[in-house]
């Protein structure tokens, strides 16, 4: 019986580990300058260097959030500011950045993950945002076509769960 048990544990233990991620997002910076992404509500903030690129792993239970780009940027520890898509001055976002920015859009959950680019808050950097089974959106300048450009815009795609997204800056 004990043996059993423990078995039980074991296969919970691998589930829960399994399933601890709902989705992994890879953001790469393909430009020739550094980049400052931010992500909301998961992820925070980093430095990434041409070439450079930095994985966030979002939990389940996760529903929804916001990858962008921060440009211009100076910071002196986890404090300073950006020209473009300034989050409260901080390294690490905690909220959404100041206008303007290109956005990374995601809601997860389920079995059907959803995902868009948005230049409603503006266009500061070119973005590319795709997931693993679903359609790679690119946005190059601020009349993309594959970008949300006002609220009522149907420009939403869907993706399988606990996909893998790819964003990357100057595609």
């Amino acid at each position: 019986m004990a043996a059993s048990s423990s078995w039980i544990l074991l296969l919970l233990a691998a589930t829960f580990t399994a399933s601890a991620s709902a989705a992994t997002f890879t953001i790469k910076n393909n430009c020739g300058f550094t980049v400052w992404p931010a992500a909301t509500p998961v992820g925070g903030g980093t430095q990434l260097n041409p070439g450079g690129t930095w994985t966030i792993n979002v939990p389940a239970g996760t529903s929804s959030g916001r990858v962008w780009g921060r440009t211009g940027c100076s910071f002196n520890g986890n404090s300073g500011s950006c020209q473009t898509g300034d989050c409260g001055g901080a390294l690490a976002c905690t909220l959404s950045g100041k206008p303007p920015m290109t956005l990374a859009e995601f809601t997860i959950g389920g079995s059907q993950d959803f995902y868009d680019i948005s230049v409603i808050d503006g266009f500061n950097i070119g973005m590319a945002f795709s997931c693993s089974t679903g359609v790679g959106l690119v946005c190059r300048d601020s009349s993309c076509p594959d970008a949300y450009h006002q609220p009522n815009d149907m420009k939403t795609h869907a993706c399988g769960g606990n996909s893998n997204y790819q964003v990357t800056f100057c595609p």
